[in-house]
């Protein structure tokens, strides 16, 4: 019974994140045009299925016939992006009905979350009339669906990350816009993605229930301001959580915040504390931000099961490493994640190889003695590597130093050696690169560290709290 239910949900939502046919309606001759961006951005992405703007006016764009209506147009229509005037959405779900299309996203707003109630009324009738119609409504007030293996970008701006085993379902257009950002910048791959603005037909709990049976989804994440589905959305996440991690990140909780929602997306408000419980109870990860969201995230692709979650790290790569292991030390004890001792054989090889003046010999390793020499820092992670108690490699960069005192050719070899040691190590690595004063260097650094699959970090903190967010995440799986 429960592969019948999944199958009919897979089937139900595929056309959704895969349609064969794309139809724009509010595309024009005006390239410019929001309607003809969002066109634009398919053809650069490489869709291959059919696309047709759609604009009363008729004319071309980028090589392609406009269609006056959704009827004149030849062929099926599975998907319609929807970029015209609210007062003309009734006529268009009309048309969507007679053309059989399978889903419409609507980037139009000024619905609910107006507060004007005889638009609330127009969009709970636009939810009428695709139940009637047998079709589905994504929006309105939404930039609707990410699909990079199949060619769909998210809205206008021909965002597209590498494709990957992340899923992500959220309730702001832009916040999801800066997720598919961070996860350019810090190589997450997302097999999909939704954002569901008012979410008058289709709720986050129906695309949660899909990702948690698409077999191209391993890891979820979620961002909620005030869902109409809650009870809902919160006993699909207690089964998803069963079988993959799910990372919240629950918006609108302080006052001020709750009236934002309110007017961004028409959500309702709920106790934080009341959250927190529900969350809690259904074995998510709650998240306080952005950034504690991209870097779970990170931990939970990139890391996978880390059995004792003990880090061996190395510091002092720029010199100056004593007060970096106290700093890292001091930070990992502070969410519960353990540096350990490292045996007397290991010691006595890292005497040999750093010197015992002005060298810190315990975990986290102090590099100062031999900075600079890429050699050095392979055999090191090498030893660190080889104590079966330690977990994570880590290697802690003083980034302002090191870029802006150190030659390319050391800063590449250094990059270099963690790269290579990474792919050929059984133990995964990760790396610390605060950020410094010479920014742009420490990007690229980072940029290629993430498209070797190695994950950065910019600071011990944030790794240190990610990890401890994964732990949480894997003690309830074992609990239940």
């Amino acid at each position: 019974m429960q592969a019948d239910l999944n199958s009919r949900k897979l089937k139900e939502l595929e056309l959704i994140f895969y349609p064969r046919s794309i139809a724009v309606v509010g595309a024009s001759r005006d390239e410019e045009a929001i309607g003809s961006q969002w066109l634009k951005g398919l053809i650069s992405c490489g869709f291959e299925g059919g696309l047709y703007p759609v604009n009363p006016k008729g004319g071309e764009v980028f090589g392609l016939k406009i269609y006056r209506n959704l009827g004149s147009i030849p062929g099926p229509v599975d998907l319609v992006i929807t970029c015209i005037p609210r007062a003309a959405v009734l006529d268009l779900l009309r048309d969507c009905a007679d053309k059989g299309i399978k889903a419409a996203y609507f980037f139009t707003a000024g619905f609910s979350e107006s507060g004007d109630a005889r638009w609330a009324l127009v969009e709970e009738e636009m939810a009428r009339r695709a139940r009637q119609g047998g079709f589905r409504i994504i929006g309105p007030n939404c930039f609707g669906v990410y699909s990079p293996e199949h060619g769909i970008p998210y809205g206008p701006f021909a965002i597209r990350t590498a494709v990957g085993k992340v899923g992500f379902i959220s309730q702001s257009s832009g916040h999801l816009g800066k997720v598919l950002e961070f996860g350019l910048m810090r190589g997450v791959g997302f097999s999909k993605a939704i954002s569901i603005g008012n979410a008058s037909d289709l709720g986050g709990a129906e695309v949660l229930e899909y990702l948690a049976v698409d077999a191209k989804t391993s890891i979820i994440g979620v961002y909620v301001e005030g869902p109409r589905d809650s009870r809902r959305l919160l006993e699909v996440m207690r089964a998803a959580c069963q079988v993959k991690p799910v990372v919240v990140w629950k918006g609108g909780r302080s006052a001020a915040g709750a009236r934002a929602a309110a007017s961004h997306t028409g959500a309702m408000a709920a106790a934080d504390a009341v959250w927190s419980a529900a969350l809690k109870q259904a074995g998510a990860v709650e998240v306080g931000g952005l950034d504690e969201l991209m870097d779970t995230i990170l931990v939970f692709e990139k890391l996978g099961v880390l059995p004792r979650s003990n880090l061996g790290v190395i510091c002092g790569v720029t010199d100056g490493g004593g007060g970096e292991a106290v700093l890292i030390s001091d930070a990992c004890a502070a969410v519960g994640i353990d540096v350990p001792a490292l045996r007397e054989g290991t010691k006595q090889e890292l005497a040999s190889l750093l010197g015992e003046v002005g060298t810190v010999l315990c975990n986290p390793v102090d590099l100062s003695q031999r900075h600079r020499d890429a050699g050095v820092l392979r055999q090191v992670m090498q030893l660190l590597a080889a104590e079966p108690h330690i977990d994570l490699v880590v290697v802690y960069q003083n980034g302002g130093v090191i870029l802006d005192s150190f030659s390319s050719e050391v800063t590449d070899a250094l990059t270099g050696t963690m790269v290579d040691f990474s792919q050929k190590c059984s133990k995964p690595v990760a790396v610390v690169l605060p950020l410094g004063p010479a920014e742009r260097r420490r990007l690229e650094s980072e940029h290629s560290l993430a498209r070797a699959g190695v994950p950065v970090f910019p600071s011990i903190e944030r790794l240190a709290k990610a990890i401890s967010n994964v732990n949480r995440y894997w003690r309830f799986r074992a609990q239940n």
